[in-house]
């Protein structure tokens, strides 16, 4: 029960904070901030599935589709940085 208590507040983290960036982005219109959101989104996504994947439906494995994710998202941000420092 906790961990599940634990993967439920780490989701609802992500998207507060994908959310947060978002609306900052909107506002600002800054690249930076634009690849942090698009990597927060698929963070919150990440976690989504994490939570889907142990606690709706375990008989599936979603391992390769959270990992792939996962990825993206952290190449989305990298990428975000190497543009904004050139």
């Amino acid at each position: 029960m906790m961990a599940e208590s634990v993967y439920i507040l780490c989701s609802l983290t992500s998207l507060f904070c994908a959310a947060m960036l978002v609306r900052t982005y909107r506002v600002q219109r800054t690249r930076l901030l634009l690849w942090s959101s698009l990597s927060f989104v698929g963070l919150a996504v990440t976690n989504a599935l994490l939570v889907i994947d142990l606690m709706v439906v375990p008989e599936v494995d979603l391992l390769a589709i959270r990992i792939t994710v996962g990825a993206i998202s952290m190449l989305l941000l990298l990428i975000g940085l190497i543009w904004e420092v050139r």
